[in-house]
């Protein structure tokens, strides 16, 4: 007797939590498990499990505080803590950085968040990114809480890029298994006409890694399409225009609908994902709303990427391994 795939994937019956799937490639609705509750080893091995294979997972309707969310990130690995954070986030807390709907981070440089936004993300692909993609060492894991959301407006949005990189043809994956790429903070930023405060800011603070353009996971053994919109710049020892014309094509393979899932948030929500082996698109529909967006993020220490080739990445400006 075989048993059902989809039922396997679903179920699991020694500790009682169900991994719903919610789009073909990546994405299940965990249920069953009480976040804020002493949890087993088993259940933590099963979370563990979901999130490898479904790359992102959704918990509903959890009674997480600050302290019960830095437990439960303590389960999975060592939360970062950050040099620098949001006054918005919570000072006893430093594993925690908060996020409102009017991020602060432009008005640090003297614009408001809807041009932030615009000049961070001039093109459709842009926005894409995985959290902290021009360290050497990015984080392995991200877990968000939403504490208030919109009524409307402000979902979140994942792609696979397992799933994206088992999708190119072998010639093209033959081809970019070998490739290595220049991940550096404010790729893509379009500068205002003029003294822009940001520009100072990117040239006096560098942050710069090249990553092989193909991750080997290194807890699954996939490996992963490593591109995104807003770090990668420069395939190495390619030339400026083939560069740029490859990129765009695996970054359009990488956000393939196919390949994602977008969450509608609650107050309560819980969204745990795999940060080697996916990219992200944070809302851009609710800067004009008049509603407040408050999240709150764990982010788990991640190792250094290794190629297909067992190559590791190279640090390039000012990035060190385990140094925030």
């Amino acid at each position: 007797m075989t048993t059902d795939r989809a039922t396997a994937d679903r179920s699991d019956e020694t500790t009682g939590i169900e991994a719903n799937p919610v789009a073909g490639h990546i994405g299940a609705e965990i249920t069953g498990v009480d976040l804020a509750g002493d949890l087993d080893d088993a259940v933590v091995a099963a979370i563990r499990a979901a999130v490898l294979r479904w790359k992102v997972v959704f918990f509903r309707g959890q009674r997480l505080d600050h302290a019960g969310q830095v437990a439960f990130a303590r389960r999975f690995g060592e939360p970062v803590v950050q040099s620098r954070r949001g006054s918005a986030s919570p000072q006893d807390f430093p594993e925690i950085e908060t996020t409102a709907d009017r991020l602060e981070l432009g008005g640090r440089f003297g614009m408001e968040h809807e041009e932030w936004l615009r000049r961070r993300r001039h093109s459709l692909l842009r926005g894409w990114h995985c959290d902290h993609g021009a360290r050497i060492d990015p984080p392995a894991a991200t877990i968000l809480r939403a504490e208030t959301v919109p009524p409307y407006g402000g979902d979140t949005t994942w792609s696979n890029l397992a799933a994206a990189y088992d999708g190119l043809s072998g010639p093209v994956r033959e081809f970019v298994d070998g490739l290595r790429a220049e991940h550096r903070l404010g790729v893509g930023y379009q500068p205002r006409t003029g003294d822009d405060a940001y520009v100072r800011h990117l040239l006096d603070h560098q942050v710069a890694s090249l990553h092989p353009l193909v991750r080997v996971h290194p807890e699954s053994g996939e490996r992963i399409l490593y591109v995104n919109g807003y770090y990668v710049e420069q395939i190495a020892g390619l030339s400026r225009a083939e560069s740029a014309a490859i990129l765009e094509m695996l970054l359009e393979q990488a956000t393939r609908p196919e390949y994602t899932v977008r969450f509608r948030w609650e107050p309560g929500s819980v969204a745990f994902w795999d940060n080697r082996a996916t990219i992200h698109l944070a809302p851009g529909d609710n800067a004009h709303l008049d509603f407040p967006r408050t999240m709150h993020r764990v982010m788990l220490a991640g190792d250094v990427p290794v190629g297909v080739d067992g190559k590791p990445s190279e640090p390039m400006a000012g990035t060190a391994s385990g140094r925030w």
